[in-house]
């Protein structure tokens, strides 16, 4: 009998210590994947540098409109150096992180009042696809004159971007979850409000932190189309001024800081996604 109990604890621990082989070696090859992914990506992009900068030194492009990124380096160089640059990444992402902390907030109480009165999704359904399909620059104007030319029309014009997209994507979620969910929570003498937060919303979590994601980078164009109509602070504002002194080194400058700045945002978002998710 101690025999079969000693045979028993060694085959347990020899599967333990394969186990933890298998697994190192899994995570080991992730990480090697994950690096390999990076070079090629870096490769990839200096390479993109190289062909514009000799393209532009060779003359196949036209420098005047498409610059070449010498240029653009040392042109944000000065700018970061004389202090001009800074103030209007600061207005930009301020306006950003508000238009899109507002947007994701509104958009998920919009979708949970929805769900919650199936009458009120019915009458409200034909809005939201109208409100969808409507072309937001074109609502520009009109914050312009009910809101006047500041934050405060930048702002309604992102959220007239992302509130919408965060009402389909979370309703959407809503209404994908396993009906199983909900019949036994009823089963339980659970209302609505209990079926919301025991088996609608959990089930919806993922999706939900999934839309931050999403409406990262539909702040940025809101924010920056907003900035494009009213602003005379910001990245948006520093593009449209590059464009009507024809300098388009500035204008790629601008976008250059836009793309690193909300790359930065959107891994935030991604780290605090895989956080969220890792508790549930």
């Amino acid at each position: 009998m101690k025999d079969k109990q000693l045979n028993t604890k060694i085959i347990a621990a020899a599967d333990e210590v394969l186990t933890k082989q298998i697994h190192q070696k899994y995570v080991s090859a992730k990480k090697k994947e994950t690096k390999n992914v990076r070079l090629v990506q870096l490769a990839i992009l200096l390479l993109f540098f190289a062909i514009w900068e000799a393209a532009a030194r060779l003359k196949w492009i036209d420098v005047l409109l498409f610059s070449y990124p010498t240029k653009v380096f040392r042109l944000l160089w000065d700018k970061l150096l004389d202090g001009s640059l800074l103030p209007h990444v600061g207005v930009t992402v301020v306006e950003t992180i508000i238009g899109f902390a507002l947007g994701t907030l509104f958009g998920t109480a919009l979708a949970v009042v929805i769900w919650w009165s199936p009458f009120l999704s019915r009458v409200l359904d034909p809005y939201i696809v109208v409100l969808n399909s409507m072309p937001k620059v074109a609502l520009g104007p009109l914050f312009i004159v009910g809101l006047g030319p500041g934050l405060l029309s930048i702002i309604a014009t992102t959220l007239s971007i992302t509130v919408i997209i965060t009402t389909l994507v979370v309703y959407g979620s809503f209404k994908e979850v396993d009906q199983n969910y909900v019949k036994v929570v009823t089963l339980f003498g659970g209302n609505q409000r209990k079926i919301f937060l025991k088996a609608i919303l959990p089930a919806s979590f993922p999706a939900i932190v999934s839309t931050l994601k999403v409406n990262v980078g539909l702040a940025w164009v809101g924010v920056i189309v907003g900035e494009f109509l009213v602003s005379q602070m910001g990245l948006g504002y520093l593009i449209i001024y590059g464009f009507q002194v024809f300098n388009f080194t500035l204008v790629i400058s601008t976008l250059f800081v836009i793309a690193i700045v909300a790359t930065i945002m959107y891994q935030l978002v991604s780290y605090l996604e895989k956080r969220l998710t890792k508790h549930r």
